[in-house]
């Protein structure tokens, strides 16, 4: 007999608001994460986007969140989930901790996404050493020092803003040109401290003594090369779904997300999808939190179905 009506893996906006969904159905639920409940928005200095929040820091909403879970005795455990599969006519979740399993009758996969980096052979000797991918992380370590942003899209335009309050100097570098919310962009071209350079490909992390020197970048447009010398570098340059686990189910697309309709059904009767880990046109707090309720509701029908 099934341990759970619905096990959601992933504790981000979308696992969290479809745990809160699935307790309000009167479903016995439990939300798994292999990291600390929130997901990407607990690295994330402000939200501004967010319906009746007005600015909000990341971390303090998904608190919140999780708070709001607990008020409904939602049950959150960790684990770090390499296997979903088929047995006796229900789903089994396999933790690499231990082989731990649970059996329930729906499961809502909102792994959400990691930060993409650049892959080239220069980079790997600085990574967590130089070069970080998260602002409130590790953005105080540079004040008063000069720093390159890698990237164009909302999340380089917000995080260089925050670094720009704290920094010597900010160097933008973006393969495009600032593509984020044009409020930000204008407020980020304002600052005194930042210079924007569009339309580069990195060629090369400089190192000196052992240590982040610099960034070696060439512009697409013109050929010309450009070597800027900073303490730290901050990489933004998209996200890669979470979702190694389902490689074999049939359930990814080409780009490894979850391939879902409009009720987050999968191919897989049972099976849901939610947030950023799946196939999708806006990657926001706000449409993962609607993709979360969606799945809840409709795994609460399958399984009064069943």
């Amino acid at each position: 007999m099934a341990q759970y009506d619905v096990v959601i893996v992933g504790s981000g906006p979308a696992g969290m608001t479809a745990s809160i969904y699935a307790a309000r159905a009167d479903m016995k639920v439990l939300m798994l994460d292999k990291l600390a409940p929130g997901g990407q928005i607990i690295n994330t200095n402000e939200i501004q986007n967010y319906t009746g929040m007005g600015t909000i820091n990341g971390a303090e909403l998904a608190m919140d969140m999780f708070n709001h879970t607990q008020e409904l005795n939602v049950e959150f455990d960790y684990g770090t989930v390499n296997e979903i599969k088929e047995e006796n006519g229900e789903k089994v979740v396999v933790c690499e901790e231990d082989n731990k399993t649970f059996t329930t009758k729906s499961v809502i996969i909102a792994t959400g996404t990691r930060p993409r980096i650049l892959g080239i052979e220069s980079e790997q000797p600085y990574m967590g050493n130089g070069i970080s991918w998260c602002a409130i992380c590790d953005g105080a370590q540079y004040r008063g020092k000069d720093v390159v942003v890698i990237g164009g899209g909302n999340s380089a335009v917000e995080e260089s803003i925050y670094l720009s309050g704290m920094v010597k100097s900010l160097t933008i570098v973006t393969m495009f040109d600032l593509t984020a919310d044009p409020i930000a962009c204008d407020k980020l071209r304002a600052m005194d401290n930042v210079t924007i350079y569009t339309y580069q490909n990195v060629e090369e992390f400089v190192g000196e003594n052992g240590k982040l020197a610099g960034v070696r970048f060439k512009s697409t447009q013109t050929g010309e090369e450009r070597i800027v010398n900073c303490d730290g570098v901050f990489e933004y340059i998209g996200l890669t779904p979470t979702t190694e686990f389902l490689k074999d189910t049939g359930l990814l697309n080409q780009f490894g997300y979850v391939e879902v309709n409009e009720r987050m059904e999968t191919k897989i009767p049972g099976i849901y999808g939610a947030g950023d880990c799946i196939t999708k046109n806006l990657r926001q707090v706000i449409t993962a939190c609607a993709d979360g309720a969606i799945a809840a509701q409709e795994a609460s029908k399958y399984i009064k179905s069943l």
